[in-house]
């Protein structure tokens, strides 16, 4: 494992999909939540320019992305009011957006060092991608162990998946040496009374078998409500639907070694 230039057994999992609103941030933020109350030391890396997993846990965005500075990532974490979770908040600043977006392996070579860094630290790493197909979300995957794939339950649920499955297997096949993983696709946003739903479920199930997660995510208002309040939804209604799938996603992964 260390030939991909990561010492450590952290699991890095990167959340991605090329399309926005498929609930790519609300799972990050919500994953890391249910993972962290499960006991692992988490890290939730905000590397979309929105900083929306950083301002979900009530902090303002960095002047300057840590993961483009010298400095040890572990000096720039900021905590959560889950014991085990901490946050390594994103940037707006444009210089650091293209900074990251290169794609160049001397950038690859940084973030894996402070990927590496951090996984001496940390048990289980969740990064947050733009949603892109992008030079970053490329970038994050090569050093990642792990990538999930959120996409919502609606009628072109379909579509682009080809693409970014695509971008996925450039990654693994790389000269870069990688240590990636499939680890799924999450159905998001999932409503039981709707028959386009179901449709969309079976078809996705069909196409793609085990790498679709048992788990999924309701459409629930609380999962929205709870990011404004600078909170997971674990917290802020623990009785939810939305807790619920997603503690049931946090235990799947888990269970996955």
């Amino acid at each position: 494992k260390s030939n991909c230039g990561i010492k450590n057994l952290a699991r890095i999992l990167c959340i991605a999909n090329q399309k926005g609103g498929v609930g790519k941030t609300s799972t990050a933020i919500n994953l890391s939540a249910g993972i962290a109350k499960s006991g692992q030391s988490t890290l939730l890396i905000d590397l979309d320019p929105q900083c929306n997993a950083t301002s979900g846990f009530g902090h303002a965005p960095a002047d300057r992305h840590p993961l483009v500075l010298e400095n040890p990532v572990r000096e720039s974490v900021l905590a959560t009011n889950i014991e085990n979770l901490q946050v390594l908040p994103g940037s707006r600043n444009f210089r650091d957006v293209d900074s990251l977006a290169t794609g160049s392996t001397t950038h690859q070579k940084i973030l894996r060092q402070h990927l590496s860094s951090a996984g001496a630290v940390f048990d289980f790493i969740v990064i947050d991608c733009p949603p892109s197909l992008g030079e970053m979300t490329r970038t994050a995957l090569a050093a990642s162990t792990e990538v999930l794939m959120p996409i919502q339950c609606e009628y072109f649920a379909m579509e682009g998946l080809t693409q970014m499955i695509e971008v996925i297997r450039e990654v693994m096949n790389s000269e870069q040496p990688t240590r990636l993983e499939f680890s799924g696709i999450l159905l998001t946003m999932y409503d039981h009374q709707y028959e386009l739903t179901h449709e969309v479920d079976e078809e996705v199930r069909e196409f793609f078998g085990d790498i679709v997660f048992d788990a999924v995510i309701p459409r629930d208002i609380n999962v929205a409500e709870a990011s404004s309040h600078g909170v997971s939804v674990l917290d802020y209604a623990p009785r939810s639907r939305g807790a619920r799938g997603y503690v049931e996603l946090s235990m799947e992964i888990l269970e996955h070694v």
